[in-house]
């Protein structure tokens, strides 16, 4: 392989497609999050330094929707300029080595609507092979929007295509089923196979038992017509969600779009929607010019505990036998790593099924068993008799409590009236960071998350008085979960001081070789501060790695800590920890500037609902001139 990223760079200074790009919000289609540029590297990482920051005055005015603003978006490096979209959907084009602005568009999103979520992780560019380079809308912007509209953008100018849907603006409420306006949204960059412009959505999938369908739909790039639908579930199973709302990714050559879903509504039953409910919670294999299914597989049968697959699909190549295996890496909230067969979907690990626990919910069926792969978790997925961890006496008396009081036997115990707890909870293993893959080592890292979180079930007919009457330390989410027989109520679990109650680290970094499922290294994800010169190692973290050529894993994430951090990928090792103005919840991506300077970019905007910084800026590092 290292031949291979020689071979590359030579066709760059030759004139081909310059290498140094980032045209996708992966680096390419299929996700890797990889860079082959290697002038940083693990000799010179300590000393990056900032080259430029700038700020896009998201946040401005001040509203209550700022509240739930997250800056997640990775920004895009093509045609010599780097392209991303703010929380609010407004997108900025900058000169990617000076960080000056070139254009800008806004949606004007309407921010006196409340949104389920706020945030926008990217943009994607259409760039046909027979593109003229002075006609307008020739190459293409798109970019999905938190109120469910489909953009189509000049790439030379940011100005709108008029030929595309009404006047360069699909609505994506057409042909749903809308049930709140604010729920139905895009948050993920759209993909793009051939000519056409794939999308999925983002729902707030615990308000309602029957909610929106969870369609994946292809537009054609040029006109915005819809070219067709899948639907994830049954026609006859009225429910909803099954949502792909992590990113999609793409191999052209197979004609093929791998598409992540989630769960069926609601998250935390399923009386409504009996039997194993696919394709929801399952990778899939769409043909891209069809939308046709061509496989699928469900990594939790019957969700319960809102395990979406979260994690954007990884395509990657891995030996087997001797011979390079097109294969796909599926990481979950639950912590396992599933490695399938590209093109059948049949798994290239040992997959189990086992018997896990039952419920005590009237009319509740859950599935007696689940798929288990017999390599290693990524993170430990059990709790023992003596998890109950605090950093003072009231602390661990608080979480030894919470513990006693609630169900738990294990991985995938259901749901109850008395409370269960899950471990992972639904913020645990891999979220919508994803992996990253590197294919000189076969080293996949990806950060996880350990935290277990209590939910309750709350009979429909008592939802109203037991919330009014509970205790008011009770800070977590509610929700009536309307037409089904119960409601419900999750928090973390927390001491009183705000610590989780299980031991740290909460969020590591972790490297898998992705041919076995062997893991090579864990390292915690930065730390937490707690005074008088103390730190706890490892919090949780929401956001994704970068891997590069010159040996370097980098990422932002953690809740607290502030800074950038740079890690040996064959070791875990720290390199560097760079500050930053803001959190960072987004992943870093990097390319190669017309200067012959190499690049790591990362949007520090911090994130609402973590509680944390929140800022609106896009900093860009790179070696110190010499």
């Amino acid at each position: 392989m290292r031949i291979l990223s020689v071979i590359l760079l030579l066709v760059a200074s030759l004139g081909a497609q310059p290498v140094g790009e980032w045209s996708s919000y992966s680096g390419d289609p299929g996700g890797m999050s990889y860079s082959p540029l290697r002038q940083i590297h693990r000799g010179n990482a300590e000393r990056l330094q900032v080259a430029w920051t700038f700020r896009t005055g998201a946040l401005e005015p001040e509203t209550q929707l700022n509240r739930k603003a997250a800056f997640e978006a990775t920004p895009l490096m093509v045609d010599d300029q780097l392209i991303f979209p703010t929380p609010f959907n407004k997108v900025f084009a900058l000169d990617p080595t000076t960080g000056k602005e070139l254009w800008s568009f806004d949606p004007e999103v309407d921010r006196s609507m409340d949104y389920s979520e706020v945030t926008s992780r990217g943009v994607a560019v259409w760039r046909p092979a027979n593109a003229a380079s002075d006609e307008a809308c020739a190459k293409r912007v798109f970019v999905g929007t938190i109120d469910a509209r489909l953009i189509a953008l000049d790439l030379a100018t940011g100005r709108l295509c008029s030929g595309f849907g009404k006047g360069g603006t699909v609505d994506l409420v057409d042909g749903i089923d809308l049930k709140d306006r604010g729920d139905y949204q895009l948050t993920s960059p759209p993909a793009v196979i051939g000519d056409l412009v794939v999308v999925g959505s983002s729902l707030g999938d615990n308000r309602r038992a029957i909610v929106e369908s969870g369609a994946v739909r292809a537009y054609d790039a040029r006109t915005g017509k819809l070219t067709w639908r899948w639907d994830p579930l049954p026609a006859d199973l009225e429910t909803g969600a099954a949502n792909a709302w992590a990113p999609l990714s793409v191999d052209e050559g197979r004609d093929l779009v791998f598409v992540p879903t989630g769960s069926a509504s609601p998250d935390f039953h399923g009386g409504m929607r009996p039997g194993e409910d696919r394709w929801a919670n399952s990778v899939v294999a769409l043909r891209g010019s069809t939308g046709k299914l061509v496989w699928g597989f469900q990594v939790v049968h019957h969700d319960l505990w809102d395990y979406d697959v979260a994690a954007q699909p990884t395509l990657i190549e891995v030996q087997r036998a001797g011979e390079s295996v097109a294969a796909v890496a599926v990481n979950t909230k639950m912590g396992h790593y599933f490695l399938l067969d590209r093109e059948t979907g049949e798994p290239l690990l040992d997959v189990e099924e086992r018997e896990v626990p039952v419920s005590d919910v009237a009319g509740e069926a859950a599935s007696r068993t689940q798929p288990f792969p017999t390599n290693p978790p990524l993170m430990p997925t059990q709790l023992d008799a003596e998890a109950a961890w605090g950093l003072s006496e009231q602390d661990l008396e608080s979480c030894r409590e919470q513990l006693a009081q609630a169900n738990y036997a294990g991985l995938f115990t259901p749901p109850s009236v008395k409370g269960s707890i899950f471990f992972p909870g639904n913020v645990g293993g891999v979220n919508w960071g994803g992996a990253a893959f590197d294919p000189e080592s076969g080293l996949m890292v990806a950060m996880v998350n350990r935290l277990a979180t209590l939910v309750k079930l709350i009979p429909a007919e008592k939802f109203t008085q037991q919330r009014e009457d509970t205790d008011n330390r009770l800070t977590g989410e509610w929700s009536r979960q309307t037409g089904a027989p119960y409601g419900m109520y999750r928090e973390t679990l927390l001491g009183p001081s705000g610590i989780p109650c299980i031991a740290p680290p909460w969020g590591s970094l972790v490297a898998v070789n992705a041919a076995d499922g062997e893991i090579r290294w864990r390292a915690p994800l930065g730390e937490i501060k707690i005074g008088e010169g103390k730190s706890i190692p490892g919090d949780l973290g929401l956001g994704g790695p970068l891997v590069t050529a010159g040996g370097l894993v980098v990422i932002g994430a953690s809740r607290t800590d502030q800074r950038l951090h740079i890690h040996d990928i064959e070791t875990g090792a720290v390199l560097a920890q760079l500050e930053l103005p803001a959190n960072a919840q987004a992943t870093p991506m990097s390319y190669q500037g017309a200067d012959g300077r190499q690049y790591i970019v990362i949007s520090a905007g911090g994130h609402g609902k973590l509680g944390n910084q929140l800022g609106d800026y896009v900093v860009a590092f790179a070696l110190d001139a010499e």
